[in-house]
């Protein structure tokens, strides 16, 4: 039994999708696709728009530009995220203000954010790991507070809720994954949310490399031209097509997938601890983006994924540490983001996929309860 981490979702129904775009011949944004996704995304999250995007990279560098972001301003994220998160920010030589994450929820711990705001902070990037909402409704109302922006990097959380509401529809923007790891998936591809009504004509504009093309297309204009920087992230038909499928069964998929959660939360709770575990807050529906367990130490992590490996079973870690990246050596201060460190030591996460079989996930966990009982008899052969 060979396990891998991840197997992109494949339902068989994109290559008819797929086969019309070629037979219509036209592969380039926008078309029939391309239209059908950003409705059916704008009506779930009851935004002001979306735009697909050739990726979720792309959409958070259309944030910037949309929020006007210029360099000296300051923007608060968490470390404990991957590195798209802020490259757009980086890149326009805009100041990473690092914050914490709590220990439950590998979150964005929303209780050090106020301390860190200065009168050159402009947003605030709030990322819901494992597609588990942070805070989101306080961080909004510190936004509010103090006139920043909030952008929801919701990559991972494509059918989450907070308090029944989706999670990329609280904040003035938010971006989407559809990269192969993501339970919807087209390869390659992203969409950026706008629910802000106030920033929807700039948003539009950005879109379309700064023109008024819309306008025009919509006979609005006599001729579109320049109007800011912009960028070319769109995605292309023969993504849409592939992604619409997938949309279109999106329940299914995020379903089986919470079937399958819960089934290593079933087993691995026989004998692990539930701070070893992930944590679901109260009000929080989660998709079952991914599983993952908390070692005692890198050590154990690191000999537990060699005992994994040893039973053909793919498990691995996560994000390193932001703050503590080469990029920034001799950029900042040296700071110390004690649970972030932690939890990137210690976190590891397992296969989960659309697809994955109950067997598989119980040779797992029988696997880890194996490992762990070894590890527990050589603790008490130490104690004697």
């Amino acid at each position: 039994m060979k396990i891998p981490f991840n197997k992109p979702t494949l339902l068989g129904n994109e290559i008819i999708n797929l086969k019309k775009v070629i037979r219509n011949r036209k592969f380039s944004f926008p078309g029939e696709f391309s239209r059908k996704c950003s409705a059916f995304l704008k009506e779930k999250f009851q935004s002001e728009a979306v735009f697909m995007t050739s990726s979720c990279s792309g959409a958070l560098e259309l944030s910037a530009l949309i929020c006007n972001l210029r360099p000296g301003d300051e923007i608060i994220v968490p470390s404990f995220t991957y590195v798209s998160t802020v490259l757009a920010f980086a890149e326009k030589n805009i100041k990473i203000i690092w914050c914490d994450i709590k220990e439950s929820t590998k979150n964005i711990d929303e209780t050090q954010i106020e301390k860190l705001i200065s009168p050159r902070t402009k947003a605030i990037i709030a990322v819901h790991y494992a597609g588990v909402s942070c805070e989101i409704e306080s961080i909004r109302t510190i936004c509010d507070k103090h006139n920043l922006f909030l952008i929801e990097d919701a990559a991972h959380s494509l059918g989450s809720t907070y308090r029944k509401k989706p999670l990329g529809s609280f904040g003035d923007l938010a971006v989407i994954s559809f990269h192969e790891t993501k339970n919807i998936q087209c390869g390659e591809g992203g969409a950026l949310i706008v629910n802000n009504k106030k920033l929807l004509k700039k948003a539009d504009y950005i879109f379309n490399l700064g023109t008024n093309r819309t306008e025009f297309n919509r006979k609005s204009v006599e001729k579109w031209t320049w109007h800011f920087v912009g960028k070319n992230y769109k995605m292309s038909e023969l993504n849409a097509a592939f992604l619409y499928a997938q949309l279109k069964k999106i329940n299914e998929i995020n379903s089986e997938r919470k079937r399958k959660w819960n089934l290593y939360y079933q087993y691995l709770s026989e004998f692990l601890s539930a701070d070893k575990l992930p944590f679901i807050p109260e009000n929080n529906v989660h998709n079952a983006h991914i599983f993952y367990l908390i070692t005692e130490s890198p050590e154990q992590r690191k000999n537990l994924i060699q005992f994994l490996h040893n039973k053909k079973i793919q498990a691995v870690f996560h994000y390193q540490p932001l703050h503590l990246a080469p990029f920034w050596n001799g950029k900042y201060r040296e700071i110390r983001l004690p649970i972030t460190e932690k939890i990137s030591e210690t976190i590891l996460r397992l296969p989960l996929f659309y697809g994955i079989k109950d067997e598989e996930i119980k040779y797992i966990s029988e696997s880890i309860k194996e490992f762990f009982g070894k590890q527990n008899k050589k603790l008490n052969l130490r104690k004697r």
